[in-house]
């Protein structure tokens, strides 16, 4: 018989990787509830819809028209333990944690297991946090709520049953900053959808697809490829738009936010995609991978488990932005498209199923009953 499993989970107001991850979550256990503090519909994923339990936080997510969800988050820990969880109704809670969820742990005497994205990683990087505010006032705000994350973090990290980390980066950050071991299970990716197509050929392009944000270096792809003298597409958008395109020549191409199948179809005919920020795990070089693209990378964080160089692709090293531009223009420049098999690729994808991540989390919660 299925153990009795509930599911906490920091907020659901867009539908991203980590919402991908609960509704597998939900999946494996289909009579599971999920807590939330506050969610709106756009944020629920369509497996899990009529799942979700929300906390008295909701009336003022609602208040401020389901808008914005960060002047919230200091009241998450207060929300998850004032969320409809009984340690009677379950044998076991999951949590599904970025900055935090795990205070969800305090409101049940059940074992419990905290699957961790990534412990607070601008909450602890002080170097990755002055990326993410571009003046003053979001500074010190961001700063005031990392000292309240990192606190939440501390408190109910010694109270979890098990620690999964998403990948071996991830593992290493919990055992540095929480002192706790971990084991790694990575995250779902949807390899049913991303798959080869002989229908579309191969181009004489790179690809970058993603948000367009600080911490994935994106301005420094397009400067590497400008120096390689080869084409890139980026598809996306996002707050670094305006210094992408600042460094951009004539071969970039930016296509902004593009519709699914676009984006799988401009990956299946890419040459290689390109990640030059660290990830904590990173779905879209897995998804490449499973379309028979390989992957040119930054050599850390989530690429050291998901790109096999010389297989599936290629390792950059560096450790300045100058150094990472001039690394991925060589790479760029030296790429061989006869080293990667189509076949070979999809099948290291396939390692990264929804079935397989399903099983593996049974295991897990079964361990901790």
């Amino acid at each position: 018989m299925q153990p009795r499993v509930a599911i906490a989970h920091e907020r659901l107001t867009d539908v991203a990787g980590s919402e991908h991850v609960v509704e597998q979550l939900a999946r494996t256990w289909p009579g599971s509830t999920v807590h939330v503090p506050f969610a709106r519909e756009e944020g629920i994923p369509p497996g899990i819809t009529g799942r979700v339990h929300t906390s008295p936080v909701q009336r003022l997510y609602d208040a401020l028209g389901q808008r914005g969800h960060a002047p919230l988050m200091p009241l998450v820990p207060w929300a998850l333990q004032h969320a409809s969880l009984d340690s009677s109704l379950i044998d076991a809670l999951v949590v599904s944690h970025h900055a935090f969820a795990l205070a969800a742990v305090g409101a049940v005497d059940v074992p419990s297991v905290a699957y961790v994205h990534s412990p607070a990683r601008w909450a602890w990087d002080p170097q990755f946090r002055r990326g993410e505010a571009d003046n003053r006032v979001k500074s010190a705000a961001l700063t005031a709520l990392s000292t309240w994350a990192r606190r939440n973090e501390r408190r109910w990290a010694p109270e979890v049953t098990s620690v999964v980390a998403n990948s071996t980066a991830v593992k290493a950050r919990i055992e540095n900053w929480w002192d706790r071991e971990a084991q790694v299970v990575h995250p779902p990716v949807d390899t049913s959808y991303f798959t080869p197509d002989p229908a579309v050929p191969k181009g004489d392009y790179f690809v970058a697809v993603g948000r367009l944000v600080p911490y994935k270096k994106v301005p420094l792809a397009v400067e590497a490829a400008v120096r390689a003298g080869v084409r890139l597409i980026v598809v996306g958008d996002g707050r670094d738009m305006a210094a992408a395109r600042a460094v951009a020549g004539p071969g970039v191409e930016f296509t902004g936010r593009a519709p699914g199948e676009q984006m799988r179809d401009l990956m299946r005919g890419a040459r290689a995609l390109l990640m030059p920020g660290e990830e904590d795990f990173g779905i879209v070089p897995v998804e490449a991978m499973a379309c028979g693209t390989p992957v040119i990378a930054l050599g850390r964080g989530g690429a050291v488990d998901t790109v096999r160089p010389g297989d599936t692709g290629v390792h950059v090293h560096g450790e300045t932005d100058a150094e990472i531009v001039a690394g991925f223009a060589e790479a760029m420049r030296d790429f061989d498209d006869a080293r990667f098999r189509t076949d070979r690729l999809q099948e290291w994808a396939a390692d990264f199923s929804p079935a397989n991540f399903r099983r593996r989390m049974a295991d897990v919660v079964a361990q901790v009953l």
